[in-house]
């Protein structure tokens, strides 16, 4: 969310838009330009890759089952977030094809990679 927050204090929403507010959120989506779904992607993909990690570091001898669980539990999620809020079908494919389960999986080789 920490993402999200930040990425809106740098690339401002549309004019008229509170992007706190589901309602107002669904009302101007249409406005959105490619470079409003720049950090939305980055916190999907950045968090599935930390949790990942993390996962990874915690399960040791099951990492790659617990790191793609949390890529799993993190897919659910971004399910749910494409049914509640309009988006482009591009970003869509983006987002579910490649920020959670491949980041599942890159967190626990990363692991692999730092402390194997």
């Amino acid at each position: 969310m920490g993402l999200i927050i930040l990425g809106s204090n740098i690339i401002a929403p549309p004019e008229g838009m509170d992007s706190m507010d589901e309602e107002n959120l669904k009302a101007h989506f249409y406005l959105f330009e490619f470079k409003h779904f720049v950090f939305p992607f980055l916190a999907h993909a950045g968090g599935t890759l930390v949790g990942a990690f993390i996962a990874a570091k915690i399960a040791l001898s099951y990492g790659l089952k617990f790191a793609m669980g949390i890529g799993v539990f993190f897919l659910f999620g971004g399910i749910m977030m494409v049914q509640m809020l309009p988006s482009p079908i591009w970003f869509i494919v983006l987002d579910l094809g490649f920020a959670y389960l491949p980041m599942g999986w890159l967190g626990w080789k990363l692991y692999q990679l730092t402390f194997t």
